[in-house]
């Protein structure tokens, strides 16, 4: 098992400071629809004619692919399949997971691609940790990742999941963070092509802990600000 060596940058932040428009919109976004508007932001952005924004949503169970998806990896056609220009391989949205859009201008941070990833794996540990729970980053998997040494040793499960893409080095997309999804849904996709037994899937109630989305919302908030900076409510 690897874990990466190179530390998380201490922070990601604005060269002005300016803070990051925030945004939770409530029910269940088609995906469509969020995908047409990070598109039209990711231009507006790059154009100097809107700030960066975080936008966070719930999507109705569906299941996406990324640029390096392998179609043996999706196993069930249950839900609706999106081709999308995101980094990464097959993913599953669905109710109780929370999906945060970043769309972020790297010219105004670093334009650094590794280093951004770094920057948001490091913001998804820092919002586990509100909860005492330490998620680890790994070298040959994607994403945010528990041990879980009540199953065996050598098992973890995948808590949240990363996939970007970057236009005119402004990038959208984002992660998702599973708060209380059904797990089960993750059956239909080898998630991020990891097929090994001890590799699974879990969220924050899987884990034990009776946490709501608002209470996910605000750790996930105060842990963006520690790495990428202020933020302000839209």
């Amino acid at each position: 098992m690897k874990t990466r060596d190179e530390a998380a940058p201490l922070h990601f932040f604005r060269d002005d400071q300016r803070p990051v428009e925030w945004r939770v919109s409530p029910g269940f976004m088609p995906y469509e629809d969020a995908l047409a508007y990070m598109e039209r932001r990711a231009e507006e952005i790059a154009k100097g004619h809107a700030s960066e924004e975080i936008w966070l949503i719930e999507h109705p169970p569906l299941y996406t692919a990324g640029t390096s998806s392998n179609p043996r990896d999706l196993v069930s056609s249950a839900f609706p399949v999106y081709e999308t220009g995101r980094g990464g391989q097959y993913t599953y949205h669905g109710p109780g997971q929370r999906v945060a859009y970043a769309m972020m201008d790297l010219t105004k941070r670093r334009q650094d691609l590794r280093a951004y990833v770094a920057a948001l794996e490091a913001w998804i540990i820092e919002t586990l940790g509100a909860f005492s729970i330490t998620g680890e980053r790994r070298e040959d998997r994607v994403g945010v990742w528990v041990k879980r040494p009540d199953k065996g040793q050598g098992y973890e499960d995948k808590i949240a999941a990363i996939g970007i893409r970057v236009r005119k080095w402004v990038s959208f997309h984002g992660i998702s963070l599973n708060v209380e999804p059904d797990l089960s849904h993750f059956n239909g996709i080898v998630p991020c092509g990891i097929s090994e037994q001890r590799y699974g899937v879990t969220s924050l109630v899987d884990l034990g802990l009776p946490v709501t989305m608002d209470d996910a919302d605000h750790a996930l908030r105060c842990g963006f600000e520690k790495i990428f900076g202020p933020t302000i409510t839209i």
